[in-house]
């Protein structure tokens, strides 16, 4: 996975009360994106809410999937069983890319069992979840891992690194505001680098993510943000996250289509 622009749209959530509502608004998401050749970029129940999977919906809706532009995220908030299923219709659907995280847990979503992917560790991983998929479909996907700038980094670079040990590939990290010198540090690995670009305009809730302010919530323009990370990363990938496809589609797509 080279420089690419990647966007994100989510499924719906499991206790979504207008089900056909939100399935038909995910669907012309999929289709705007896919349809754009930007690649689409589906997590895996982020935040910890149960959300429908992305293979689900796809035939539900009768959606189709480019494999050159589609990156199916997988954590490791499943069971052994649910795991596989989702691997095995990733594997039917040709879909190439997975971005491989940890993930964000909640008290109604499993953990995996570290020792049913054949881990000797009290907890899996990113890392045992990696290897795991590469040992179990030999050269079939192409696997990335996330990165967190906002991390002590002596920490998180030895993360990344044993990350690409088990067969990361590219890496994406969380949003960032402006120059990152962690993430311009990522280029030391030499693999493809894309860094994250928050499209929402309640920068509060990223700062509050992190624990400390990254923008005056007054004054922040996603848009002028997204243009900024254009201008400091011409050599990233961006991933563009939370976006108002309503609103901030049109201008985003025509920033991101010089890049193509």
């Amino acid at each position: 996975m080279k420089k690419q622009n990647i966007v994100e749209a989510l499924t719906p959530r499991m206790d979504a009360e207008d089900l056909d509502a939100v399935l038909d608004r995910y669907a012309m998401r999929h289709a705007l994106v896919q349809n754009s050749k930007f690649i689409l970029s589906v997590p895996d129940n982020p935040m910890g809410h149960p959300r429908f999977k992305v293979m689900e919906v796809v035939k539900e809706m009768g959606l189709t999937i480019d494999p050159e532009c589609f990156l199916l995220h997988i954590n490791t908030f499943h069971t052994k069983e649910d795991m596989d299923d989702i691997l095995a219709q990733a594997d039917a659907m040709k879909v190439r890319y997975l971005l491989v995280v940890t993930g964000d847990g909640s008290e109604r979503l499993a953990k995996l069992d570290p020792a049913s992917i054949g881990a000797d560790t009290q907890s899996a991983t990113s890392v045992e979840l990696l290897r795991y998929i590469h040992n179990a479909y030999p050269g079939r996907f192409r696997t990335g891992a996330a990165f967190n700038p906002y991390e002590p980094q002596d920490h998180e670079m030895e993360k990344i690194a044993r990350k690409i040990d088990a067969g990361a590939e590219y890496i994406i990290t969380q949003p960032i505001i402006g120059r990152s010198e962690p993430a311009e540090k990522l280029a030391t690995f030499g693999l493809p680098v894309t860094v994250g670009a928050w499209m929402s305009k309640r920068i509060d809730l990223l700062s509050e993510c992190i624990g400390y302010e990254l923008a005056p919530a007054d004054r922040f323009d996603p848009m002028a943000s997204l243009a900024e990370l254009l201008g400091i990363y011409p050599d990233y990938g961006i991933y563009v996250s939370m976006l108002n496809f309503k609103r901030q589609w049109e201008p985003m797509r025509a920033m991101l289509a010089q890049r193509l």
